[in-house]
């Protein structure tokens, strides 16, 4: 692996200087945040052939309209129109797929204002390109050392330069409204750059910094999603989860995202479940509800309130009819003619979260070890011993007799001969 190469992993590129000292800037789409596959490739548009996707750092992207007169293509680093100054960014998108992004974004080609594309970068733009991306960190850690002076209650999550590196975005997260207006100044004074500041919510600066969730895989805020919508503990209820908020909660801190992924099969699972209030009457006993599988729309009724041992499975329509006859004054045979009793299903998952469940069992392996280690010891020591004294040999005057100290060993016989006892599972012969 080659040491000067380095990962820009915010800005979806990778970064190595030359042999000639040149640097050299290539796209690297793996890390690319909202990533979208072209899945129109080849295919061409004439209405679309101006229009590309231009990324920067981490989620923030772009539709700007080619008007250099250059061929531009996905991976080229071009220089963009900005409000001040101009910019640097990747071309991630081009063709029709821009066009569908642009449906998405619910922008009109034709009255919509889009930003241009100068040129493709040369050598001393990416030079002043990256000699701005190496102050970023510096800037943040300062800037929240002076908004912490200052006592504003606002906490700076992530700073980014302009290509040119005369402007800064600073993106901070704040519970109520902030006045930065000598934080500016202060800023002005400090870093010698034009000030911008955005305000993010908890949801965007998790996606602006990305990581791994707990399921494996990318975090959806800095996979795909692009708006947020709000995530309430209702979506945990209708699904039956544990309200439990170190399970619920995401890395942002606020509930995941993914909880409302299932909750319209969910809802839509429950409205064809009956509610059940009180037990259901039968002519052998009451009924009573003891768990439902909402996906499956199975309900599970017991005739004992206290016990889970014998749960009679009923289908929702069913439990449905069995209401209605109880409204009418008639009640079924039985629960027990139907259906076999089964076992719950379900499995406690206490203590899998604990990280030393697993230090007990090697601390048994460690013991063993070292016993087996010490008995060792000692039976090189009896055999030495053994050894300086002389040996006695004794003869039984009847061998076949058994005497006070022979069931030991037949005994040992039997534990060697695991054959002849019987299985647990199987009734012995």
């Amino acid at each position: 692996m080659n040491e000067s190469k380095k990962y820009d992993c915010s800005r979806g590129c990778t970064i190595e200087r030359a042999e000639s000292g040149e640097l050299e800037c290539n796209y690297r789409q793996g890390c690319c945040k909202l990533e979208v596959y072209d899945w129109l490739e080849g295919v061409n548009q004439e209405q679309y052939d101006e229009f590309f996707e231009v990324r920067f750092k981490n989620t923030r992207k772009g539709i700007y309209k080619n008007g250099s007169g250059q061929s531009v293509k996905t991976g080229d680093l071009v220089i963009v129109e900005a409000a001040n100054g101009h910019d640097l960014g990747i071309v991630t998108l081009e063709g029709p797929i821009v066009g569908r992004q642009m449906k998405c974004k619910k922008i009109n080609p034709e009255t919509y204002e889009f930003k241009r594309i100068y040129r493709k970068a040369k050598l001393f733009d990416i030079e002043r390109w990256q000699e701005a991306i190496a102050r970023e960190h510096e800037t943040m850690i300062r800037s929240r050392q002076i908004a912490a002076e200052l006592g504003l209650e606002m906490k700076i999550g992530d700073v980014e330069f302009q290509g040119d590196g005369t402007k800064a975005i600073f993106y901070y997260i704040a519970d109520g409204r902030v006045d930065f207006r000598q934080l500016i100044k202060v800023f002005a004074e400090e870093f010698r750059i034009r000030i911008e500041m955005k305000q993010i919510g908890a949801r965007q600066e998790a996606g602006l910094i990305g990581g791994l969730g707990v399921c494996g895989r990318e975090l959806c805020c800095s996979n795909y999603i692009s708006s947020f919508q709000s995530i309430t503990t209702s979506a945990a209820r209708c699904q039956d989860l544990s309200l439990n908020p170190q399970k619920l909660a995401g890395q942002c801190g606020k509930l995941k995202c993914c909880l409302n992924y299932e909750t319209a099969a969910y809802m839509d699972a429950q409205s064809r479940i009956p509610k059940v209030h009180n037990p259901l009457e039968f002519e052998d006993g009451l009924a009573y509800l003891m768990k439902t599988d909402i996906l499956r729309e199975i309900m599970y009724f017991s005739y004992d309130p206290q016990s889970l041992a014998n749960l009679y499975p009923l289908y929702a329509e069913d439990v449905w009819d069995i209401i209605r006859m109880n409204r009418n004054g008639e009640k079924p045979e039985s629960l027990k003619n139907d259906s076999e009793p089964v076992a719950p299903e379900f499995v406690t998952a206490v203590g899998d979260d604990a990280i030393n469940r697993f230090d007990e069992a090697r601390k048994r392996k460690k013991k063993k070890k070292s016993r087996g280690g010490n008995t060792g010891q000692k039976k090189a020591q009896n055999e030495a011993v053994a050894d300086s004294k002389p040996v006695e040999q004794k003869v039984e005057e009847n061998p076949g007799e058994k005497k006070q100290g022979g069931h030991k060993g037949n005994k040992g016989g039997r534990r060697n001969n695991n054959n002849n006892r019987p299985k647990k599972d199987k009734p012995a012969e």
